[in-house]
């Protein structure tokens, strides 16, 4: 029995994490009405099934820490920054990314009490609205993780290649597309560890990028650039601090508001499910993916919010280069403040950056899509011939399979292809937004059903008394209200067109109608689980049996955990 397990698991500095006890564990299975039990010996049977191999925890806790804090950390905070800047300016920027910001710590702390409490093979979020929610919510965001991070790897592939163009080689993006598809494939059909110690070197890249481009940014702020021109906040000033967009006057400013706030989601994107999904694979996940979501509290605010003050005093928002620069680095908002300042060279080690966030992001979007369809399989809503697993716990055919959209990124190679491409990328647009709103119903009612089984919060490896449950609500809300707003730009005249309007809003009747077709084949489910018949146990005895107790630390370990903690 889980129960007889005494051991008790520090987490870094926070509250003791107990075992539940058998008492516990009792109560609650004295709950459960016939349907979870059902439920339970599908995802038993299906996890442990001694027949076939499955996943291996090989991520390691340093793994986890940094896929954590730059794992998705892509074009689109490096690059895509700069069309945000000429959007709103800087002031509506910087106000938008710590709205987003906040909105998407509320996802992380609810998310990561959920899968920190039964990380278990398969883990994600699809697998967690199976459990906690309906068989349906389970199924519906299951493939919309599948075909939207599908789709995000030809596009980050895609980028790189373009971004290459930056230094004008006459070599075809072909080559590159090919070269970087790959690495990309390959490194996902290594064991789990591989793809953990790629994405530590990546993501440590980026991590050092982003600390050097913010420290000279901190020192051209005080005129220490070779100009001595000190920049201040000059920019706020002169062209201003926020900017007007298709209207004028204050409706103009609020319309670029509303246009800032959804252009600034996309950095993050997907990046709190990637922290979720690492949790089946990773070494005593009830440690460490605590850890790592305490630590993305640091990231949201040094890098993203850090990043677009940053920008905001190196780059006017009215600068040309931010929305024609070019491919690549020529449209980053870093590079143009950059060279402005006089500073001559350092592009090309910023470009060079950036193909490395492009293809470690490619690299982790295929991870998430393939490891979104075994989760699939392990719920029975894939074909069970997605479940099979080599010896060393890899997917393979659930990586074969997502690997196949990697090929729509020879589509760019082609004027009439690339506009298929887009489309494709398209249906993307508002799959963040969806994906978030269901983990915060799945967040409740996870809550809801510890509440109904009598598991307290001091039982749980992670809760943040802050910030849950009402967290969960507030992202609610405030996704389902970007995610109408997505494309509002498209009702102006001179924006109106049919494809337009289907660019900005197509991902929402594909999500709905894979939902309720389902919900049509699984009539007979509730809408949701009753709290009392929620599986909360099944994979528990073996999640807890894993776990080991943290390392011994040296002294000048425990100085270093007092600051970062």
């Amino acid at each position: 029995m889980a129960g007889n397990i005494e051991h008790s698991l520090p987490a870094y500095g926070e509250k003791t994490i107990h075992a539940p006890d058998e008492k516990t564990i009792g109560a609650a299975d004295q709950g459960r009405r016939e349907s979870s039990v059902g439920s339970a010996e599908i995802l038993a049977g299906e996890m442990y099934d001694e027949r076939v191999d499955s996943t291996k925890r090989g991520l390691k806790s340093r793994h986890a820490q940094m896929i954590a804090l730059g794992g998705t950390i892509g074009t689109g905070l490096f690059v895509g920054s700069g069309q945000t800047l000429a959007r709103g300016g800087p002031a509506f920027i910087l106000g938008c990314y710590l709205f987003m910001s906040f909105l998407v710590w509320c996802v992380v702390t609810g998310i990561t009490e959920v899968a920190a409490w039964l990380p278990t093979k398969g883990c994600s979020m699809n697998l967690f609205g199976y459990r906690y929610v309906s068989r349906s919510l389970g199924f519906a965001m299951g493939w919309l993780y599948w075909y939207s991070l599908g789709i995000l790897v030809p596009y980050e592939i895609t980028a790189a290649g373009l971004v290459i163009d930056y230094w004008k080689t006459d070599v075809n993006i072909a080559v590159w597309i090919s070269i970087m598809l790959v690495v990309i494939v390959g490194l996902n059909a290594l064991p789990v560890r591989f793809y953990g110690e790629t994405e530590f070197w990546f993501a440590s890249l980026k991590v050092f990028m982003m600390i050097g481009l913010l420290l000279l940014s901190f020192i051209l702020f005080w005129g220490g650039g070779p100009s001595k021109d000190r920049l201040g906040f000059r920019f706020w000033e002169r062209p201003g601090a926020a900017n007007t967009y298709l209207e004028t006057g204050n409706t103009g400013r609020f319309v670029a508001l509303l246009s800032t706030l959804v252009l600034s989601a996309f950095p993050f994107t997907f990046a709190p499910e990637l922290l979720v999904c690492t949790g089946g694979e990773m070494e005593s996940p009830r440690r460490n993916l605590p850890t790592a979501a305490r630590r993305y509290f640091y990231r949201l605010i040094f890098f993203y919010i850090g990043c677009v003050l940053a920008i905001g005093i190196l780059c006017p928002s009215n600068d040309s280069a931010l929305t024609d620069g070019g491919a690549g680095a020529g449209s980053s908002a870093f590079v143009i403040g950059i060279k402005n300042a006089g500073i001559h060279g350092l592009d090309s080690v910023i470009n060079a950056g950036i193909i490395i966030s492009a293809w470690s992001s490619g690299n982790s979007f295929l991870y998430l899509s393939s490891r979104s369809l075994y989760s699939l399989a392990v719920t029975g809503n894939a074909p069970k011939f997605f479940k099979a697993c080599t010896k060393s716990g890899i997917p393979y055919r659930a990586v074969a399979a997502s690997s196949l959209f990697t090929l729509l990124a020879y589509l760019n190679c082609a004027n009439s292809g690339s506009v298929v491409f887009n489309w494709f990328v398209n249906l993307t647009n508002t799959s963040g937004f969806i994906s978030w709103i269901c983990c915060g119903i799945v967040s409740l009612r996870f809550m809801k059903a510890c509440q109904a089984q009598g598991i307290t919060s001091d039982m749980m490896p992670y809760h943040n008394k802050w910030f849950q449950p009402w967290g969960s609500w507030v992202a609610i809300v405030g996704f389902v209200f970007l995610t109408l707003v997505n494309g509002f730009t498209v009702f102006w005249p001179e924006n109106w067109s049919v494809s337009s309007f289907m660019t900005a809003y197509v991902g929402i009747p594909i999500f709905l109608v894979i939902y309720f077709a389902h919900r049509i084949y699984a009539r007979n489910d509730p809408w949701a689980r009753d709290p009392m018949t929620v599986d909360l146990h099944t994979g528990l005895e073996e999640v807890l049996a894993g776990e080991t107790l943290p390392p011994v630390y040296d002294k000048w370990y425990k100085k270093l955990r007092v600051v970062f903690e």
